[in-house]
């Protein structure tokens, strides 16, 4: 899409520090963490949330996790653990509507998160 922020970063028009990148999903820190290490894990394309995810898409969202293991790893969250969240729709708290996955550690998680 056009005027959607992610589809621009995963064109390279937006730059970004790029932490892992593939030929289906693009990682990068998010511009305003919510703990000390917070990635974004995104797919090149467009697909608008989490709920329309098509059928034959399917293997997208797991590819999405893989990168997020594989950053964490990097990032040595692999040990002391680590969160991975899809927000989806506005109450679910999406607020770019481009599937995207938040890879969340290095500091101990709640919950029910808050």
């Amino acid at each position: 899409m056009a005027d959607c922020l992610f589809c621009k970063i995963a064109a390279g028009q937006i730059p970004v520090q790029k932490l892992a990148e593939d030929d289906q999903a693009l990682a990068f820190p998010d511009l305003r963490p919510q703990a000390p290490t917070h990635v974004l894990v995104i797919p090149k394309k467009h697909v608008a949330s989490l709920a329309e995810v098509a059928d034959d898409e399917w293997p997208l969202v797991g590819a999405l996790h893989a990168m997020a293991i594989k950053v964490a790893r990097a990032q040595g969250l692999e040990q002391s653990g680590f969160r991975t969240v899809i927000n989806t729709g506005a109450d679910g708290g999406q607020t770019v509507f481009h599937l995207h996955l938040h890879l969340l550690g290095g500091r101990g998680m709640g919950w029910p998160p808050g």
